[in-house]
């Protein structure tokens, strides 16, 4: 690549990382203010679970169709083009004051997740084939922005209250936009589609879709994006009542989670690509197998009773030990987000809108879905770990469904080379 358009390459990638990092930071804001929101409005569990996972919902359904955009017209402009429109809602969430008001701006706010797909399509047309799991590695440790808004939004809510947060937020969306227009290029995929004057047509960007393998990979995705969004969401709030923190506390020790997984997801954009993306996937998977379970025993006494008397065992996890597997969990999830869409890119190489459109609806989707489910289960058990439970389950049906599906995609390949070396075959006989 010419040293101009490898200088072009890098300042397209870091511009999109700070843009996406400020945007995913802006996505996860409620998951902090709502703790405030919450105890104002006096909500239940399952009335915060939705709160907090509103702005999920319209940036999971916003992918797709934001992926296909970025197919037709590129990613710069419509990049810009989403971050300018969701200031406006987010400089007016600091101004409402009923439960409706916070569900429908949230919805608003939300579309600000979708810039993960427009961005992803960004920068994959900027990098070479060997280093696509690298560059979007790097693009997605934006989701650093959920540990930024950790470590801010608790300073800004104690020093100016917490509607001073989106005001601040907004503000900063609108100033990294413009340095972001500024210090970038149309992709080059986008510039030779515009000089040919060669437009894809619906259908064609639609063809992908029909693919099983698609949702397959989206169902990975649901659970490591998705798992690691609905966590950070939920871990502020875990730590405040299952182990008495303060918001503050709360929030900084989440950054043990939030840090790494995001970090991570540079180290398993490499490992993808000098590894292979699906020895990543499976190592990742038995890894968060094994923290799950532990993370979803709950505190229990046990009472033996013995012959001289009975004798109870209290048996509870340590905050010292929640933390340390929690981490490791984030961890793992960043390494599976980067190994999915290096999967991604190996089969769709020209469809990175598209399918990675459908691949990051269905990972937000659980972002959204899954604080929600967290909720239910709460307050229908009245055990908090119940939440690990269910992505412990949730695991298993990934894992059952990548065995079979690799066992599947094994059987096919050895089926056509048999029907293949049989056609050779009777060639050399006649």
């Amino acid at each position: 690549m010419p040293p101009q358009d490898t200088q072009k390459q890098i300042s397209a990638l870091i511009m999109s990382t700070l843009l996406f990092a400020a945007c995913f930071a802006t996505w996860t804001l409620i998951s902090v203010i709502g703790l405030q929101i919450k105890q104002d409005l006096q909500l239940s569990e399952t009335q915060f679970g939705l709160l907090v996972a509103t702005p999920i919902l319209s940036g999971a359904l916003a992918c797709l169709p934001m992926g296909i955009l970025a197919e037709r017209f590129g990613g710069r402009r419509l990049m810009l083009g989403v971050v300018l429109l969701v200031s406006i809602p987010l400089y007016g969430f600091a101004y409402a004051q009923y439960y409706w008001q916070y569900l429908a701006l949230g919805l608003c706010i939300g579309f600000v997740g979708s810039t993960f797909v427009i961005g992803i399509h960004y920068v994959s047309s900027w990098a070479s084939r060997d280093n696509q799991g690298l560059a979007m590695g790097v693009f997605g440790a934006g989701n650093l922005g959920a540990a930024l808004t950790n470590l801010v939004a608790p300073l800004i809510i104690i020093a100016y209250g917490w509607r001073m947060a989106p005001i601040a937020y907004a503000f900063v969306l609108v100033l990294l936009a413009l340095f972001f227009w500024l210090l970038t290029q149309d992709d080059p995929v986008h510039q030779r589609r515009s000089q040919e004057r060669k437009a894809l047509s619906l259908g064609e960007i639609l063809t992908p879709l029909r693919e099983l393998r698609v949702w397959r990979f989206g169902m990975y995705y649901f659970f490591m994006f998705g798992g690691y969004v609905a966590l950070t969401l939920w871990l502020p709030d875990y730590y405040v009542h299952h182990y008495g923190f303060d918001l503050k506390t709360a929030s900084f020790i989440t950054l043990l989670f939030t840090v790494p997984g995001a970090l991570a997801r540079i180290l398993g954009g490499w490992c993808a690509d000098h590894m292979g993306a699906r020895q990543v996937n499976w190592s990742v998977f038995w890894v968060c197998l094994f923290c799950l379970f532990f993370l979803s025993y709950p505190p229990t006494t046990m009472t033996i009773h013995g012959y001289d008397g009975d004798f109870t065992f209290a048996l509870e996890m340590p905050v010292w030990l929640f933390t340390g597997l929690i981490m490791v969990v984030g961890v793992a999830m960043g390494f599976g987000s980067s190994s999915v869409y290096r999967v991604v890119y190996d089969y769709y190489p020209d469809r990175m809108g598209t399918v990675g459109g459908a691949v990051g609806m269905l990972g937000a989707i659980g972002g959204f879905v899954l604080p929600i489910m967290f909720g239910l289960v709460t307050d229908l058990f009245g055990i908090r770990s119940a939440c690990f439970m269910l992505l412990y389950g949730l695991l298993a049906l990934c894992m059952t469904v990548m065995y079979y599906g690799i066992n599947r995609q094994e059987n096919q390949n050895r089926l056509q080379e048999a029907i293949r070396n049989n056609f050779l075959q009777e060639k050399l006989d006649s």
